[in-house]
């Protein structure tokens, strides 16, 4: 086990997956940037990280080949079962130094997690973003708390300050449901997980945002984020770029990233747009003419695992 003593067996925490249509959102914009932050090939099967600690306490990611044996063990936790995942040597890539995200949890028996001694060899530990700054990975991470708790944070939308791509306020709620326009004054930032109701005194990922931080109808990085995302229809962008996920049985949820912006979507319903330039605000675009279309071809394109 590169970077780890094969012999210090790892008490496991946690694991996700890391493949196209399944990745920790914090290492990339796609499959392929998230590889790369973990110095990986990305093959198109993908890979199953797990996190734990050595018996000295130290943080280590463990990446295994075997998506399936990680993809079990997530599905029976998420079930609330117990299951004792334990991968083969031999479908170890390698163990990278510390962990990509916070855990609020940690093995019994050994010291508090830390970085492991490496004496300057190898990798530098992986780190979580910094949840009192803002940038592409909080940006993510934002998005991904939204995609999980959308009815909370759709139900902080005032459909009635949707406005048109020209920026002329729709009067009405029911004429702005319609609007495929962008913006709203109250888009607020959502929670940063520690429960507070969405668009009530919080932002995403910090970084000093204020909440209720104003939105314009024309805003140039909603403009930009939406052609790119109607170019990702004509020109199927990298793998993860779209991701799809059951929201019900006739919907589902849209993650959608590109270089700045991030899109949180329900098919039969509207977007939220994140952008760099815009620490902790959540900005809408109505339904509109166009919207239902265009979520419809970026559904189609992204990958659905059964």
């Amino acid at each position: 086990m590169a970077g780890a003593d094969a012999d210090d067996a790892l008490l496991v925490l946690t694991a996700m997956l890391l493949t196209p249509a399944r990745f920790p959102s914090v290492l990339g914009d796609d499959y392929v940037a998230a590889c790369a932050a973990l110095a990986l090939e990305p093959y198109e099967e993908g890979y199953g990280l797990v996190l734990g600690q050595d018996g000295e306490g130290a943080r280590w990611t463990v990446v295994v080949d075997d998506v399936s044996l990680v993809a079990v063990a997530i599905a029976a936790w998420d079930c609330g079962m117990a299951h004792d995942l334990s991968p083969d040597e031999r479908s170890v890539v390698c163990a990278l130094p510390g962990w990509p995200l916070a855990l609020t949890v940690a093995a019994p028996g050994v010291p508090a997690p830390h970085d492991p001694e490496t004496d300057g060899l190898g990798p530098a530990p992986l780190a979580p973003p910094d949840p009192e700054s803002w940038g592409p990975a909080q940006r993510r991470l934002g998005a991904d708390e939204i995609a999980e708790r959308w009815a909370l944070w759709r139900e902080q939308i005032d459909d009635a300050v949707f406005v048109r791509p020209d920026g002329e306020r729709r009067g009405e709620a029911a004429e702005g449901t319609g609007s495929d326009g962008a913006g709203s004054e109250n888009s607020g930032g959502p929670g940063s997980g520690s429960g507070d109701e969405p668009g009530r005194g919080s932002t995403v990922g910090g970084g000093g945002a204020e909440p209720g931080a104003p939105a314009a109808g024309r805003h140039p990085g909603v403009r930009r984020a939406l052609s790119e995302a109607v170019a990702y229809t004509r020109t199927p962008p990298p793998p993860g770029r779209i991701r799809s996920v059951f929201a019900s049985a006739d919907t589902r949820t849209l993650r959608v990233d590109g270089p700045g912006w991030s899109m949180v979507a329900r098919t039969d319903d509207i977007a939220l747009i994140l952008l760099d330039e815009e620490p902790g605000a959540v900005l809408p675009v109505g339904r509109g003419p166009a919207l239902p279309g265009l979520l419809e071809a970026l559904d189609a394109l992204a990958p659905h695992p059964v």
